[in-house]
């Protein structure tokens, strides 16, 4: 078995508007450079469109609907101040839905050891009945429950290490004993969730970083907090909210994190995931706007992926 690559050219029709730092480059960064020889090894599938049943397994009818009917023919339309949609924005958000849908089908059932969504729009900041911070659909929320219906896991995990809190995986599993949810992220920053006493159940493990904070404290934070509350909660299957927004040159926060962190939260991951589920592993893009480091981080996260 080898790392599954899932994408779909309908995610670079999701147009957001000039200056928008949530825009189709950032996915033209990261297919170059997963296009090279070093990634030969992958399998590579096209993502398919996300059955609406599952989306509303999180996202209540009436949500998904109203998304649905705020997409314009032609132009923009904002969903909030930071959440853009254009025409090719529905198509999109059903493929990267479907992109870790289909990742956890595959890893699931034995036929990936692991696998890569490179998709926007991201999902972590959507809430059950709330589009907002650039995201429509809550994706690693949405395949967390689908692992759960249709593969029977009844523990599921999702961690993310974006440098935005996940307000929206934080927002649906809040109640639900038996789903994690773990968080590294810088405060103060939007969206002002994340603090140490959001415990949920006792299944939410947030980590908060402060500004200048640099990949030893990222590093710590994980060793200290996040992995052993996850190696306690002992996964069935592990989703991982793998944003990149954590780098030093990314301009929307001020974390000090470098390729070689990126590396090793990847490794820690997949380690617990090995202990507990067999390396039942799902990964999928979320934040990273500085385009360079963007490329090179996820590139080193796959490449780690790879050496499973």
């Amino acid at each position: 078995m080898t790392t599954l690559l899932l994408t779909h050219p309908a995610c670079l029709e999701h147009d957001t508007g000039y200056g928008h730092p949530e825009r189709p480059d950032r996915l033209r960064a990261v297919n170059k450079a997963l296009a090279a020889p070093a990634f030969n090894a992958l399998a590579r599938k096209k993502a398919p469109r996300a059955d609406l049943a599952a989306i509303e397994r999180i996202h209540p009818k009436a949500y998904v609907e109203m998304v649905k009917s705020e997409i314009p023919e032609q132009n923009h339309n904002w969903l909030d101040p930071d959440t853009v949609v254009s025409s090719g924005s529905w198509e999109a958000a059903l493929r990267a839905t479907g992109a870790v849908l289909h990742a956890v089908d595959q890893v699931a059932e034995g036929k990936a050891k692991n696998a890569f969504c490179a998709i926007r729009p991201p999902g972590h900041h959507a809430e059950p009945s709330k589009a907002m911070g650039f995201c429509l659909f809550n994706s690693a929320a949405v395949a967390a429950m689908h692992a759960r219906a249709a593969h029977g896991a009844k523990r599921v995990a999702v961690v993310d290490f974006d440098v935005h809190h996940g307000n929206g995986t934080q927002a649906a599993f809040w109640e639900d004993k038996d789903a994690f949810y773990g968080s590294t992220h810088q405060m103060p920053l939007f969206p002002g969730t994340g603090a140490l006493d959001e415990t949920g159940v006792g299944n939410i493990f947030n980590a908060p970083l402060s500004p200048g904070d640099d990949g030893e404290k990222f590093r710590a934070a994980y060793a200290e907090r996040v992995l052993p509350g996850l190696d306690a909660f002992a996964p069935e299957l592990l989703i991982v909210s793998a944003g990149f927004d954590a780098h030093l040159m990314d301009p929307l926060a001020q974390i000090r994190v470098l390729e070689p962190d990126f590396a090793w939260v990847t490794e820690k991951l997949m380690d617990v995931a090995e202990k507990h589920c067999g390396g039942k592993l799902v990964s999928t893009l979320e934040g990273g706007y500085d385009l360079d480091a963007l490329a090179d981080s996820t590139a080193i996260h796959v490449k780690t992926l790879m050496g499973a």
